[in-house]
C-alpha cells in the first residue's frame, strides 16, 4: 500500500483527494495535515464525509514526510518549497497542487508570485503534472508540478494543433469561465451568496498567474513563443470550467483534417472525450470526474479553430488530475481511484 499524506487537507481540494484517496485501492491515508481544523474530525469539517474515521492533525513538515510514501500539498503558494527538499532527500514523492513547482524559468515564477524561490535546484527537476503531454516524465518524476484548472482546459484544447504545427501566428485567445471553488474555500465578501448569484464577471485581465503558466506549455508543445490573450470569469455555479479558444490555422486545413489531429494525438487517453460535430462540453457533463470534454469548430471565411473544452475544476483540474500523477510515478494504472463517471444531475 501506498502511504499517502494531505498538506492542507481541509480545502475544497483537500476534500477532493480525501475522497478520492480513501477509495483508492492501493492507498492508505496516513496524514491530513490542517492548521485551522487540527483536532476535528474529517466529518466535521466535510458533512459530505461524515463516518470516515480520520481526524486533522497540525504537523511539521518532517512529521508528514516521515509517514508517507507521497505527500500532496494543496495548500498556497511557498508552502510547497518547505516540504520538497526534505521529501527528495527522504526518498518520497510529492505532488505540489499549488504554483511552486510549475515553472522551468525561476525569475517567472518569482515575478509572478512575488516571493523568492528557496529551492530551485529541484524546481529543474520538476515535472509538470500533465500526463496526456508529460507521461513519461511523470512516470521518472519524484517531485510533480500539478496543473492548474485554467491552464489544463486551455493547455489540452491545443495541444494537438500546436504539436502538428498548424496555427498561423503565435496569438492565442482563451476564454474561460469558472465556478466559484475555484476561489478556494475562504471567508470573502466577494464570493458570498448576494454578491455572486446571478453574477457573471471577469477578472484577472491580463495579469492572471496562470497566464504565464500557460505561455510556457503552448510554447514548449509549439517549439516557439506563444503568447495568450486569457480572460476568466467567475460564474455562479460551484464547480467546473469551461473554456473556449480561438486560434488561427494555416491554409489548407478543413474541420475534418483538424479532427483527424485531435484522434491521432489524443488516441488511447482514458479521459478525454472528443465530442462530435454540433455537439459542444458543459461543466454538468464532468462534474465529479477527471474527464475533459473537447469539441472542435472551424470557420474556414476566417481560417479559425475554435475548441471548447470542460473539466471539473476540483476534479481534472485539480485533485484527480494529482491522483492520476500519482498513479503514473506509481507504476499502477492511471485510471485506479479516478475511473468513475461524472455525477448527473
Amino acid at each position: 500500500m501506498i502511504k499517502a499524506g494531505i498538506a492542507g487537507a481541509s480545502g475544497y481540494t483537500g476534500g477532493e483527494l480525501i475522497r478520492l484517496l480513501h477509495g483508492h485501492p492501493d492507498v492508505e491515508l496516513t496524514v491530513l495535515s490542517s492548521r485551522t481544523y487540527s483536532g476535528k474530525s474529517v466529518g466535521e469539517v466535510f458533512s459530505s464525509l461524515r463516518g470516515l474515521d480520520y481526524q486533522f492533525e497540525e504537523l511539521a513538515p518532517e512529521e508528514i514526510v516521515a509517514e508517507t510514501d507521497v505527500i500532496f500539498v494543496a495548500a498556497p503558494h511557498g508552502v510547497a518549497m518547505g516540504y520538497a527538499p526534505l521529501a527528495k532527500a527522504a526518498g518520497k514523492k510529492m505532488i505540489d497542487l499549488g504554483p511552486d513547482f510549475r515553472f522551468k524559468d525561476i525569475s517567472v515564477y518569482e515575478q509572478w508570485y512575488k516571493i523568492p524561490h528557496s529551492c530551485p535546484h529541484l524546481l529543474a527537476e520538476a515535472v509538470y503534472g500533465l500526463p496526456e503531454v508529460h507521461r513519461s516524465a511523470i512516470a521518472k518524476a519524484s517531485i510533480i508540478g500539478n496543473p492548474g484548472c485554467y491552464p489544463t482546459s486551455i493547455i489540452l484544447a491545443l495541444a494537438p494543433l500546436l504539436q502538428a504545427g498548424v496555427l498561423d501566428g503565435s496569438l492565442i485567445i482563451a476564454d474561460s469561465k469558472s465556478g466559484v471553488s475555484g476561489a478556494g474555500r475562504k471567508a470573502d465578501a466577494g464570493y458570498n451568496f448576494c454578491e455572486l448569484t446571478q453574477e457573471v464577471r471577469p477578472y484577472g485581465v491580463l495579469q492572471h498567474r496562470h497566464v504565464p503558466e500557460i505561455e510556457q506549455e503552448l510554447s514548449l508543445l509549439a517549439g516557439a513563443s506563444v503568447k495568450t490573450l486569457f480572460t476568466p470569469h467567475l460564474v455562479p455555479v460551484i464547480r467546473g470550467i469551461v473554456s473556449t479558444v480561438y486560434a488561427r490555422i494555416k491554409p489548407g486545413y478543413s474541420r475534418e483534417s483538424l479532427g483527424d489531429l485531435f484522434a491521432q494525438y489524443y488516441r488511447g487517453e482514458p479521459f478525454i472525450r472528443l465530442l462530435g460535430a454540433g455537439s459542444h462540453p458543459g461543466t454538468k457533463a464532468v462534474a465529479g470526474s477527471n474527464y475533459c470534454d473537447i469539441s472542435l469548430d472551424f470557420d474556414p471565411t476566417a481560417s479559425t479553430a475554435v475548441v471548447a473544452t470542460a473539466i471539473d475544476n476540483l476534479g481534472k483540474g485539480a485533485a484527480s488530475q494529482a491522483v492520476q500523477c500519482m498513479n503514473i510515478m506509481f507504476g499502477l494504472d492511471e485510471a485506479v481511484g479516478i475511473a468513475g463517471f461524472p455525477l448527473f444531475p
